[in-house]
């Protein structure tokens, strides 16, 4: 598969350890990516994470914002990023900080929680102040599913909304259908599958489309090889692989090697 140019993957974790960054760039060059928004990982076990997907729970861990932070600062450009919020105790501190960051991530399968909570507008109000697109995966859990996203976007009109891996089972077409009329809703691809991705950009049009990888937890490459099994022309694929993410986080340049 040829290299694509100007790559930006809007979902990717960075998880605590003395490899990260470095591991997460050499993963990027390998596999042509340019630069990577970032958020903070390795807040629970997968097997915890998966059933809380399944089952709803909540999770007292705080995510390492400022080492995000710090590792996107040392990376020449190529790491933005997001805050990862928990809206029952981070609305202040993400009030304080927020301009320090290109973006905010809320996520029920992480902390609970329903998308009508007043912890999660106070959240939305602020990423709106500071020009953040909002990163959000939906969950099976009342108050947390594509049409409670739904509503909250009507609240918000003039903020971006991303909706994580195209829902959480990779095959949410229900869901898709769902935020289709929401135009401040843009879907994002990484661990959804291909006819999923490929409904995606049918229905939403190729603007309203991101590529991610996820990773650690999914290999850069072939989140690169679906996007290449769509077939897109090249101005979509284009937009789908970075020119959207740089839309909606105000990159107005492609990062370049220095």
């Amino acid at each position: 598969m040829p290299r694509a140019v100007n790559v930006l993957d809007f979902h990717a974790r960075l998880v605590p350890g003395d490899g990260e960054p470095g591991r997460m760039l050499a993963a990027m060059d390998a596999a042509g990516i340019g630069q990577a928004a970032v958020c903070a990982g390795g807040m629970l076990p997968l097997e915890r994470l998966a059933r809380q997907l399944n089952d709803g729970g909540r999770t007292e861990t705080a995510a390492d914002n400022e080492g995000v932070r710090r590792a996107c600062e040392a990376s020449g450009g190529r790491l933005l990023p997001f805050y990862f919020a928990d809206p029952v105790r981070d609305v202040e501190a993400y009030g304080k900080c927020a301009f320090d960051f290109r973006g905010l991530e809320i996520s029920p399968a992480v902390h609970g929680g329903r998308l009508d909570d007043p912890g999660v507008g106070e959240l939305v109000d602020i990423a709106g102040i500071a020009g953040h697109p909002v990163y959000l995966v939906t969950v099976a859990q009342p108050g947390a599913r594509p049409a409670d996203l739904v509503r909250l976007a009507a609240r918000f009109p003039h903020v971006t909304f991303v909706w994580g891996h195209c829902g959480h089972t990779g095959l949410d077409i229900t869901g898709l259908n769902t935020v289709a009329g929401s135009p401040n809703v843009l879907a994002e691809l990484s661990g959804c599958l291909t006819v999923t991705a490929r409904l995606a950009v049918a229905r939403l049009g190729a603007r309203r489309v991101l590529f991610g990888t996820e990773y650690p937890l999914q290999q850069p490459e072939v989140e690169l090889c679906k996007i290449a099994a769509l077939d897109l022309d090249r101005p979509d694929r284009e937009a789908v692989l970075g020119a959207n993410a740089r839309r909606v986080l105000c990159e107005e340049t492609p990062w370049k090697q220095p």
